[in-house]
């Protein structure tokens, strides 16, 4: 992760993207194949479902975070009639939930709808940022200190606008029907807190954000249903490390909405994120979606064994990256590059996926990096060489089925990692590469959301969270705090 450089841009202002030739013609066919299988095989069964054009991957007027913010923000403020917490907003919680349970019906009953209630906050946390992002994006060539673009890494982290954007659409506009919206708290499941903590890190200066983030927490923290929880059932975007960072230990059961987690205590202090409770997302891909066209064009073309552009050092875990090129730089078959910003880095990153068969996915100065989203949704086998990541719907996806992982031991022995690439055979080349075809549309977040899309795949990483949640706000309640202090100072 990058270093922040501050802009001049600010919150009140913003108010007024050798193998050897084993893969032949019957092969491509059968990959086609069994992605169009696939599809079929996991498309809602509800009308509409994936079938639309206009809803299909491959949409760039979907899933560009910019053109969809425009759209966005030129749209009517969609906002809705939220009834204030009951008096008693616990009781009322309990009454909903008992009617849930004896309401009829056999019991257990098929998986209802994720119920979430959207805090309507006010502008200055949400609309003012999202207008501050779009009005500077074009003015700015600011970079962090490591020289990524500022807006680009705001950008790869933009699941916190993504997901609002879909729960807050008119009904009749949403693809999704496992997770709906109510208006009332005591309907709700889930309450999700949609501030752009991100934004507000990357575009505002040091104080400002850590006034506004202050400002959140309160407003958070004063609501009914945080206080009756302690922030349990709350959902947070946390997306990039450095985020929400000077006041997170004050929200420290909630839900976070992270990009991985860190063992080493450098971005998360011990504690604060758990796979139990937090749910890992993926990054925001970089380069356009290589679809099946796209897949049957660049086959005969996927002649480099191994391929990696970016950053050639990193801090922390990214140590590994140095250690790589020196051993890979002059094996036959590889190409290794330092990344550069801007739409030709993109293309010259996206160009070499597309021409490789492999593609090198070691640590950066956390454990995961964009670059693994990247080269799935261009067709490019990931090798993941980074010992502490946790990926994205792991409860859901079987990464052994898009990537190979080894270990960092393994990676840095002489000869060892170009061997055992090339000893891979072409059977189960092929079938990675159809699988990475199928699971594309897993990275891919659009407008609207779409069935099997990361916003899908989020509300049910969450939904099956749900009754370990409810037990500890249960719990939490009748426990005598302190009750065992007291006991140690009576004896």
């Amino acid at each position: 992760m990058a270093g922040k450089q501050l802009t001049s841009s600010s919150l009140a202002r913003a108010r007024a993207a050798s193998p050897r030739g084993l893969l032949a013609a019957g092969s491509l066919l059968l990959l086609l194949l069994l992605a169009a299988s696939y599809s079929l095989l996991l498309s809602p069964s509800s009308p509409g479902g994936l079938a639309s054009p206009s809803s299909g991957p491959g949409s760039a007027a979907d899933t560009a975070f910019l053109a969809s913010l425009d759209r966005f923000l030129a749209s009517p403020r969609r906002s809705a009639p939220s009834a204030a917490a009951p008096g008693d907003l616990d009781a009322a919680i309990r009454a909903e939930e008992e009617a849930r349970l004896y309401g009829g019906g056999a019991w257990p009953a098929a998986p209802a709808p994720l119920r979430v209630y959207v805090y309507e906050m006010p502008s200055r946390f949400t609309y003012d940022l999202l207008r501050l992002f779009r009005d500077s994006y074009r003015e700015t060539s600011n970079l962090t200190s490591n020289g990524s673009p500022v807006h680009r890494l705001v950008e790869q982290h933009s699941i916190d606008y993504w997901l609002w954007a879909d729960l807050i659409a008119p009904e009749s506009q949403r693809l999704l029907k496992n997770v709906i919206r109510v208006q009332r708290q005591e309907e709700a499941d889930i309450f999700y807190v949609p501030f752009f903590t991100t934004i507000s890190y990357f575009l505002l200066e040091k104080q400002e954000c850590k006034a506004l983030y202050r400002e959140a927490l309160k407003w958070v923290t004063d609501q009914p249903a945080w206080q009756r929880s302690e922030g349990r059932d709350h959902v947070i975007p946390v997306h990039h490390p450095w985020s929400f960072k000077s006041v997170r230990r004050f929200v420290k059961k909630a839900i976070w909405l992270l990009p991985d987690m860190d063992s080493t205590g450098n971005w998360y202090k011990p504690g604060q994120v758990y796979l139990e409770k937090d749910v890992i997302l993926p990054y925001v891909p970089n380069v356009d979606l290589c679809d099946s066209k796209c897949v049957s064009e660049t086959q005969s073309r996927r002649s480099t064994l191994l391929f990696f552009r970016g950053r050639l050092r990193r801090n922390a875990g990214g140590k590994i990256r140095s250690k790589l090129v020196t051993e890979l730089k002059d094996a036959e078959g590889i190409i290794i590059e330092e990344g550069t910003a801007g739409a030709d880095g993109k293309a010259a990153a996206q160009n070499g996926m597309r021409k490789s068969l492999f593609c090198l996915n070691p640590a950066g100065d956390t454990p995961s990096s964009a670059r693994l989203f990247d080269a799935i949704v261009s067709g490019c086998i990931p090798v993941i060489i980074s010992d502490e990541l946790e990926l994205p719907f792991e409860g859901l996806l079987d990464y052994r089925k898009i990537a190979l992982f080894v270990s960092s031991n393994d990676a840095v022995q002489p000869g060892w990692l170009v061997k055992y690439l090339r000893s891979i055979d072409a059977k189960r080349i092929r079938e990675m590469q159809s699988n990475l075809l199928k699971y594309s549309r897993h990275f891919l977040y659009s407008s609207p959301a779409r069935p099997l899309g990361p916003e899908d795949l989020t509300w049910r990483m969450i939904a099956g969270k749900l009754v370990n949640i409810k037990l500890h706000i249960r719990r939490s309640q009748r426990v005598v705090r302190e009750s065992r202090s007291r006991l140690k100072s009576i004896s």
